[in-house]
């Protein structure tokens, strides 16, 4: 595989963010869709308009060609399956968040491939966003010094009609696991390992069995604290989705949704403004601001895409290995024990 030569990218599962993943590809100069897998007769029709080969199954692709990569957009109860099956045959993937259901199957799937030597991306593309590796560098060469506490809201509001589907309504289904699980993975990515959290979830406003908000305090590593809360009932503007301008299909607002604060400034994000003090620090004194110097937006499931294509070609390791995927899921689950047990939970490091 020479650098100047196209990677080939399968991608496996033609749902709403796999068909994204195909409009990307084809966008790619240096990439070129390989194959679509996916038994539905609308997955066909996909395949046959842009004249690719069609699976039915992941095993039906590996038995009659071997792309260079594939992209696992399939329902989350398949990704362990599917991956080991990719896993097996050597072939680099990048898997939808979550990694798997649960820590104990991804632990399966993440110790199969770094045994093997296969590299696993997990798609918390949020990562990838320049407004993201900007804030981390600043906090990273201390720019607001030691990190002491963090605040990050992810309120918005899904309309009646989302919880039309079933298994949306269904325990592990609601915006903890399907939505913060992306704040959380930001947080450690920024802030460090989380070591406990403590949770609190409710359901009393829809009244379903998943909850649709939820209240988080989580301690860190490095003895920092944080406090995180979601719900999908909120009529808000405090949300990564709707102030970080990523994806044109929310409304953008001007609002910040996480606030990170240290012994020598603060920032506010995606805005990226740092407020300090010129010289001495007290309250009494007037606070400055300060905007970050950094690049435009970019859309983050392209560069995300161009990372594995250097991924697969050796150039670089995951951004977000499958190792990263696992920490941020047994998060989660920590989240979802502490609600239940409403005690203190421990995460496994």
């Amino acid at each position: 595989m020479g650098t100047s030569d196209k990677i080939h990218i399968a991608v496996v599962g033609a749902g709403l963010i796999g068909k994204r993943h195909i409009e990307v590809i084809q966008s790619l100069e240096n990439v070129e869709l390989d194959s679509i897998v996916d038994p539905t007769a609308a997955a066909l029709k996909i395949a046959l308009s842009l004249d690719v080969p069609h699976y039915e199954t992941v095993a039906d692709l590996l038995e009659s060609r071997r792309p260079d990569g594939i992209i696992i957009a399939t329902p989350n109860q398949l990704h362990v399956e599917h991956g080991l099956q990719c896993i097996n045959k050597g072939i680099p993937i990048l898997i939808e968040k979550p990694l798997a259901t649960s820590s104990d199957d991804a632990e399966q799937l993440v110790t199969k491939a770094e045994d093997s030597g296969v590299p696993v991306l997990v798609g918390h593309h949020r990562r990838h966003n320049p407004l993201i590796q900007r804030a981390k560098k600043e906090i990273e060469s201390g720019g607001i010094g030691p990190v002491v506490a963090v605040n990050a809201q992810c309120w918005f509001y899904k309309p009646d009609e989302y919880y039309e589907v079933e298994w949306r309504t269904k325990a592990g289904a609601g915006p903890v696991f399907i939505n913060l699980i992306h704040d959380i993975d930001l947080l450690r990515y920024l802030c460090g390992e989380i070591e406990s959290v403590i949770a609190v979830t409710s359901n009393r406003t829809r009244h379903l069995e998943v909850e649709d908000t939820a209240a988080i305090v989580l301690q860190f590593r490095s003895g920092a604290l944080g406090t995180v809360s979601v719900s999908d009932t909120i009529v808000a503007p405090w949300s990564w989705e709707m102030t970080s301008r990523e994806n044109p299909v929310y409304p953008p607002t001007n609002e910040a949704c996480y606030r990170i604060g240290g012994t020598e400034g603060a920032i506010s994000i995606p805005q990226n403004i740092i407020w300090h003090y010129a010289n001495q620090r007290s309250w009494w004194l007037p606070i400055r601001e300060r905007a970050i110097e950094q690049d435009s937006c970019g859309d983050p499931l392209v560069l995300q895409i161009n990372h594995f294509v250097r991924v697969i070609r050796g150039t670089e390791s995951p951004l977000v290995s499958g190792r990263e995927g696992l920490m941020t899921l047994r998060v989660i689950e920590a989240i979802n024990r502490s609600a239940v047990s409403e005690r203190r939970a421990r995460i496994e490091q």
